[in-house]
């Protein structure tokens, strides 16, 4: 019912930038993995943050004020220190002033059919909790809104995102993860955008197609498994381990755990056989690989 009916979840904690200065453009072009020159004042551009080997450093939503004289990013608040940081690093000779703004604006997201009902001044944005939903930016300042819609919680917009297959800072995605093994090649990447950080390694993946791991959803039983840890066992009885979960969550209709897992890339075709749990081992089945 929550993904039909919809709603609106508070996002006003994430982290919040604005790049302004002549060569804003060009410069994020250069940090992040997706074109910056598709976002607009009404629709954002997804994009992941790299380092050198191609590994994410941070993922942002970027759209440009309504002035277009200014970008606006935000991203997960762990990453409000880090990311100003890593960004800050690259400004050389550029025209771009980074400048913090999370505690100037509060953010709202809806999605569902609250985001089809939605009137205000919205950006168009995929990628939060699975399918397009609206955001919406208020100076902190101002009152906030009566909402004609439910506000949900942090731990229903959770659930809702492990449900859809959304990975997340810094479960999913972190410095041990390239965005393709995430899924996020057609959401957050455009690979005739030109030269960014990373992108060198990041275009031979797309080319060789070969990953050290893939993330995929899983449905498990009644109870949640006790260990993180995924293995194998053979007709021997050996056991190999070929991955970890990184999130889960109790099925609200199907009363079954399910989550996402990164496994060795080949293994996910082995339905039914992924192991959690040795002392009383629990069976996964129904593996998907997640493709945004």
């Amino acid at each position: 019912m929550l993904q039909q009916n919809g709603g609106v979840i508070d996002l006003s904690g994430r982290a919040k930038f604005r790049l302004s200065g002549g060569d804003r453009v060009r410069y994020l072009n250069g940090q992040v993995t997706n074109d910056v020159r598709k976002a607009k004042a009404d629709e954002s551009v997804y994009a992941c943050v790299t380092n050198l080997k191609g590994k994410i450093e941070g993922d942002v939503f970027i759209h440009t004020g309504s002035n277009g004289e200014s970008l606006l990013l935000d991203a997960e608040p762990g990453l409000r220190e880090a990311l100003a940081m890593r960004l800050e690093r690259y400004i050389i000779a550029d025209d771009v002033e980074l400048a913090d703004v999370t505690d100037e604006w509060r953010l709202f997201h809806f999605f569902g059919a609250a985001a089809e009902m939605e009137r205000l001044s919205a950006i168009k944005t995929k990628g939060r909790l699975g399918g397009i939903g609206l955001d919406v930016w208020f100076r902190a300042s101002a009152p906030t809104p009566a909402f004609d819609c439910d506000v949900v919680t942090a731990d229903e917009a959770e659930t809702l995102r492990i449900c859809n297959g959304v990975p997340k800072w810094p479960l999913e995605l972190n410095s041990e993860a390239f965005p393709a093994e995430a899924g996020l090649q057609n959401l957050a990447m455009d690979y005739a955008k030109g030269c960014y950080i990373g992108q060198e390694i990041l275009s031979r993946i797309k080319t060789t197609g070969k990953m050290p791991r893939v993330l995929v959803r899983w449905l498990g039983g009644p109870e949640k498994p006790e260990s993180t840890t995924l293995f194998v066992r053979n007709e021997e009885g050996n056991e190999k381990e070929i991955g970890m979960i990184t999130s889960s969550c109790l099925h609200p209709v199907l009363d079954r755990w399910v989550g996402l897992a990164y496994v060795r890339q080949g293994t996910e075709v082995m339905d039914s056989v992924l192991l959690a749990d040795k002392v009383t081992p629990r069976m996964f089945s129904e593996l998907e690989i997640i493709h945004s």
